[in-house]
């Protein structure tokens, strides 16, 4: 009972008497009966920034919806189209405009009144408090007015098109439109989950990045993509090497010298030294436009590669405990036959060009690659904008998370062939499902923030390699990467990856209900939500599985990808009616989008509705809201029976 009182008391100091307290009940009891905000899941960026802006900006396409539903066929197609335009672009939409001789007074007034119209809806989910949050300082109190105001109200209309005259006349109308948009873009979506692959392949994932690190709500499950950049900017050698060996396959180098300031030169000398009689046919950068540069990136990839496999070797050796032995293949190789030895058999190589390989001792760097790895790792771990935004992946990120009822993560839940959760050995402990992965979030964070105890850091950043490559990661999900394999043979029955049984057995809704039991959900209202491995829809595959209980929303926003899956990304999308899932079809570029008013084409499909619209009071945030309500009425009555004095 004491510690209840002095719980109440300090509670008071907010609410100090009977009226502030019952006001508070009565605006959070209200506000558990509104609308639940709309969540949008997206996965596998993969660094494609435009595309990725593009669907924020255009709300996976809701926004369009909105416009139509608003003005029907009171509006002519074009101009539902420029609308549109102008919420998504609306600083670059009025330059063109400007430039094409129009009437801009005009302009302007029709605009305003029909992006008032817009915001009206898209905002009439949310509290006035929660919109005053939101909105622009300049324009606060004029959209508030605009907003709570019926422009053809009798009483009301000549100062509805005042507000809108002199806002014109003041030459502010331009940054009127800016404001007012980002504000329907930012209601558009309450909440933005990442479920993973924020980098790699793509050409600006650091785009990417700072546009989630300005969004008013997101939150971020990590991929085994993110993990290795994390890893990288923690110091970890292996980590670096594969992301700089990745980089340079797509020819995406300039995003860690010129984003980054990470120093490739001593890496660019060496190779050209190196490999200065190499062509490294097998090492030309993936659709490059650039032939020029060609030379140089295969020799700077061969030269990395390399590296990479002698240092992960050593990682292997020195942790036996990942049973990973087996993907030790540079000892393997039989330098004269120009053959290696796998599984048995012995398979051709198609490249035979080792210079920085000593036969005697093949795992051994040679002095130089020593010091280049060395440097590099300085050049990571100094690297102002990456720690800053390896910081932010951790801040706003987690291996899983549980929200609203839906259990979201970017692989699989590690399992055996009889759909036990497979037992894994970390740091000592033995665990499995859900206390696995809790773990494997704990050492992630030791292995970046621990300064103190080098042992225990070293060990924790060795796990977070093996996350991005282990056979039991569930950030990867598949028996081996097959990297040498991929570089070095041409056998195509090598190069296959074995994906985890989670995956042969994510279509049994059976198998579904024990991973919501071992997450603690009710399997009756809970839902998976996945990324990682591409939906071939081209081919037929469906991204919704086990009657709708499991969604996979990797549709292919990586360019790499979309030849396999026919799409461009989907954007899951689960609002107070239900889930939808909406694909897309790839994105022009933002030119087109301004001057021709292209959007992304986008088609939807119903995953779930639900009969009785969801409330604020059915999710995670209503359970908190009721926690505070319980805890008001305690004070009320701690008021009313003398217990606590009111403060007037």
């Amino acid at each position: 009972m004491d510690d209840k009182l002095k719980f109440l008391k300090l509670l008071s100091e907010s609410f100090p008497t009977i009226g502030s307290t019952t006001t508070e009940i009565i605006n959070l009891k209200a506000i558990l009966n509104l609308p639940k905000g709309t969540e949008h899941f997206l996965t596998d960026i993969h660094g494609e920034y435009q595309a990725f802006n593009h669907v924020l900006r255009n709300g996976s396409g809701v926004i369009k919806d909105k416009i139509d539903d608003i003005f029907g066929d009171t509006l002519e197609e074009k101009f539902k189209k420029q609308l549109a335009t102008v919420i998504y672009y609306p600083e670059e939409k009025i330059n063109f405009i400007q430039e094409m001789g129009t009437d801009m007074d005009s302009w302007y007034r029709v605009t305003i009144l029909r992006l008032v119209q817009v915001c009206k809806v898209v905002s009439s989910k949310y509290t006035a408090s929660k919109i005053r949050k939101a909105l622009p300082e300049d324009f606060s109190y004029i959209i508030q007015e605009l907003l709570h105001e019926k422009e053809f109200s009798y009483n009301k209309k000549e100062y509805v098109r005042n507000i809108i005259n002199t806002i014109i006349e003041l030459d502010r109308a331009k940054e009127f439109i800016i404001a007012i948009s980002e504000l329907i873009q930012r209601l558009t979506i309450d909440v933005l989950h990442i479920v993973g692959d924020i980098y790699d392949r793509g050409p600006a994932p650091h785009k990417i990045m700072d546009r989630l690190m300005n969004y008013h709500n997101v939150d971020i499950q990590w991929g085994n993509h993110d993990i290795l950049w994390m890893n990288a900017a923690a110091g970890h050698k292996a980590a670096i090497a594969n992301v700089i060996r990745i980089c340079s396959r797509y020819s995406n180098t300039d995003i860690l010298e010129d984003v980054y300031g990470i120093n490739l030169l001593p890496l660019a000398t060496f190779a050209m030294d190196t490999y200065a009689d190499d062509d490294c046919t097998q090492f030309i950068p993936k659709d490059s436009h650039n032939k020029k540069n060609d030379s140089l990136m295969s020799k700077i990839h061969k030269a990395i590669t390399i590296i990479q496999f002698k240092i992960e070797a050593e990682i292997i050796k020195k942790n036996p405990i990942f049973n990973m032995e087996h993907r030790i293949l540079l000892d393997k190789i039989d330098f004269e036959r120009g053959t290696v030895h796998i599984d048995g058999v012995d398979y051709p190589l198609t490249d035979t060009k080792f210079p920085t390989i000593d036969p005697k001792n093949p795992l051994e760097l040679t002095p130089e690659e020593r010091e280049i790895i060395h440097k590099l790792k300085k050049s990571f771990v100094h690297s102002e904008k990456l720690q800053k935004h390896v910081k932010f992946l951790f801040a706003k990120g987690s291996m899983f998370l549980k929200y609203n009822s839906n259990l979201l993560f970017h692989g699989c839940i590690p399992v055996d062939e009889n759909q036990e959760f497979v037992k894994v050995n970390i740091c000592g402990k033995t665990l499995s499902g859900k206390k696995y992965l809790e773990e494997l979030d704990r050492v992630c964070r030791e292995g970046y923030f621990n300064k103190t105890d080098p042992e225990r850091k070293e060990r924790a950043v060795d796990y977070m390699w093996y996350l991005w490559c282990g056979p039991y990661s569930p950030l990867f999900g598949k028996d081996a990467m097959k990297t040498f394999e991929r570089y070095f043979t041409n056998d195509k029955a090598l190069h296959k990856e074995v994906k985890n049984p989670y995956y042969s057995f994510y279509e049994d809704i059976n198998f579904i209900h024990k991973i919501f039991k071992e997450f603690g959900l009710n399997p009756e209202i809970s839902h998976i939500v996945n990324g990682h491995v591409p939906v071939k829809e081209k081919k037929g595959e469906s991204p919704i599985k086990a009657d709708g209980k499991l969604i996979v929303i990797d549709g292919g926003f990586s360019k790499a990808y979309q030849s396999e899956t026919g799409l461009a990304g989907y954007t899951l999308i689960y609002n107070s009616y239900g889930l939808k899932l909406v694909s897309h079809e790839p994105f022009q570029d933002v030119k087109s989008a301004i001057e021709k008013c292209m959007d992304i084409h986008s088609s939807t499909r119903i995953v779930k509705r639900v009969l009785q619209r969801k409330r604020v009071k059915d999710t995670d945030i209503g359970t908190k809201l009721q926690e505070q309500i319980d805890d008001l009425y305690d004070l009320l009555n701690a008021y009313k029976q003398g217990f606590i004095k009111e403060k007037h």
